[in-house]
């Protein structure tokens, strides 16, 4: 190159050429306004450009520099200004007297774990800011990372990240990202988000301790896609303690992976010679894979209810972000229709269905119309108690009582308790909102400990056999004097994460997080998984 020596928009004296990025060349300048050391990267432009094309080629310079210059993070390059000379833009960065991970492998062919996880620490940090801003970086590998002589690290280079509600001006069919890092749905098409950051975190990390990419480094762009679009990932052999949560960044399924935040936390504590936290294990199949064959369709209503925290690949919703997410998951489609766990009431022998009556729409209008029935056999009995002069008059006008009945062969509640009875929320003729789901979660935990018949019908079939039928479920609650909901926090759709504390009746307390999984089926919301995520 021959600009050195160049004063570029009046302002920056460019230096020695430091580096190269998916747009430019990087340039170590002088800024002789504010007398400090910058870096300027200059915007490439191929040679026999269409003018629409070089115009798009200036906007997406531009673009990057709003973009970046949103991010202000010790672990991330600044973006100080967007300057522009002779029709060309130019992005003016901080300037860290460094080397880049890339060339430190180069020189060292691999890093030991711990030091591999402090990096990563560091880098995770900085993207975790950077989804909470909106911004998904979408190219990191080792050249994007900085070491600096101090021992500082930082990543650079969001010329290629996206930022929410900002326009596309990629070009169609342009390859946003180095193939060898990227994640496995980006291989197949879909648009990238914050879980592929994690992604390309992991497989950088990975290269950092095996020498190698998670597929390798195939010069056939098409094989190297087609391997990574497999999401099959070799455990490595070198990482010792990184080993387990390396594995857990590169779950092929978006959703199954941590936040950047909780990549931060669980590297930070390995690079502190600590055993790195578990993450909430994948939801059940309940959830279906979100990028297996056709991109998922979201139901309009379950859309109008989104929080901004999630990705989704064409045809669901917007790809945005949020630092309360933790998992990225579909809306499910409505599960085949189950049983709730309560029986309705039988009709006795020989009855007949109500002359006129339609085919029952559901299983609700089942039981709505068994319950009515039994009502009615109750007034009677009342009715005929209190004309024979029987009864002392306790039940008070206006109190509902009812007997409850076997719920399941050898795991029911007393069929002589009587006690009001507890409806799991409903009907929903379209997909429960946030809002509904949250409140089912909170009015469960209102129900417990006192009204474990009503509580036990709210759980899925699939739920009560994991709890040992209802003998398991009482003897368990029975020992709990009280419950505290302290929060209750979206996970992913349909899975909620909550804080509760547990008084027992032996004095002790146990504060847990737990995660809550809910089945819309029937037309009503069922608490279908329960699992712990430690203490809180």
């Amino acid at each position: 190159m021959t600009d050195d020596g160049r004063l570029v928009a009046g302002r920056y004296r460019l230096g020695q050429r430091i580096g190269s990025g998916a747009m430019g060349v990087v340039w170590q300048a002088h800024d002789e306004r504010l007398h400090r050391t910058v870096a300027v990267k200059q915007l490439l432009l191929q040679p026999g450009l269409a003018e629409a094309d070089t115009d798009e080629a200036k906007r997406r310079a531009m673009r990057e520099g709003r973009i970046a210059a949103r991010l202000q993070h010790p672990h991330a390059i600044a973006v100080y200004d967007v300057a522009e000379d002779d029709g060309q833009p130019w992005l003016v960065m901080e300037y860290l007297p460094s080397k880049s991970l890339s060339t430190a492998l180069s020189e060292r062919g691999t890093l030991p774990p711990r030091d591999v996880a402090s990096i990563g620490q560091q880098v995770a940090s900085a993207l975790a800011a950077a989804h909470n801003a909106g911004i998904v970086h979408r190219d990191i590998k080792p050249g994007n990372i900085l070491l600096g002589h101090d021992g500082t690290v930082k990543i650079t280079d969001f010329g290629i990240s996206r930022a929410t509600g900002d326009v596309t001006v990629t070009a169609t069919g342009m390859l946003a990202g180095t193939p060898a890092y990227l994640a496995p749905e980006v291989a197949k098409g879909y648009d990238p988000g914050p879980p592929s950051d994690v992604f390309s975190l992991g497989s950088t990390l990975y290269a950092a301790v095996e020498g190698a990419p998670p597929f390798g480094l195939n010069e056939n762009t098409i094989a190297l896609l087609h391997q990574v679009a497999s999401g099959k990932v070799v455990p490595p052999k070198q990482a010792g303690p990184l080993t387990a949560l390396l594995m857990r960044l590169l779950r092929a399924e978006p959703e199954d992976r941590p936040t950047m935040a909780e990549a931060r936390e669980a590297l930070a504590a390995v690079a502190a010679g600590r055993a790195a936290p578990e993450f909430p294990v994948p939801l059940p199949q309940t959830h279906p894979p979100s990028w297996q064959g056709a991109p998922v369709q979201v139901p309009a209503a379950a859309t109008r209810a989104m929080p901004p925290d999630r990705h989704t690949p064409p045809g669901g919703n917007p790809a945005v972000n949020n630092p309360a997410a933790t998992r990225v998951a579909p809306v499910p489609a409505p599960p085949p229709q189950q049983r709730p766990a309560a029986a309705p009431p039988r009709r006795p022998a020989g009855q007949a269905r109500p002359a006129g009556s339609g085919p029952l729409r559901s299983r609700r209008s089942t039981v709505v119309t068994a319950l009515a029935i039994a009502g009615a056999a109750v007034v009677g009995i009342l009715l005929a108690s209190l004309m024979s002069g029987g009864g002392d008059g306790d039940n008070q006008a206006g109190q509902t009582t009812t007997t409850t009945t076997a719920q399941a062969a050898g795991a029911a509640p007393s069929t002589t308790q009587t006690q009001k009875v507890a409806t799991p929320p409903g009907p929903y003729t379209s997909a429960p909102t946030r809002d509904q789901q949250e409140k089912a979660v909170r009015d469960y935990y209102e129900l417990l400990p006192g009204n474990l018949d009503g509580s036990w019908a709210w759980l899925a079939p699939s739920m009560q056999n994991s709890k040992g039928g209802f003998a398991g479920y009482k003897g368990w609650w029975d020992r709990v004097e009280s419950v505290d909901l302290h929060e209750v926090k979206y996970n992913s759709e349909y899975a909620y994460e909550i804080d509760v504390t547990f008084h027992m009746k032996d004095g002790s307390d146990s504060r847990e997080r737990k995660l809550i999984v809910l089945q819309w089926s029937d037309q009503s919301l069922f608490i279908s998984n329960e699992q712990n995520l430690g203490s809180a």
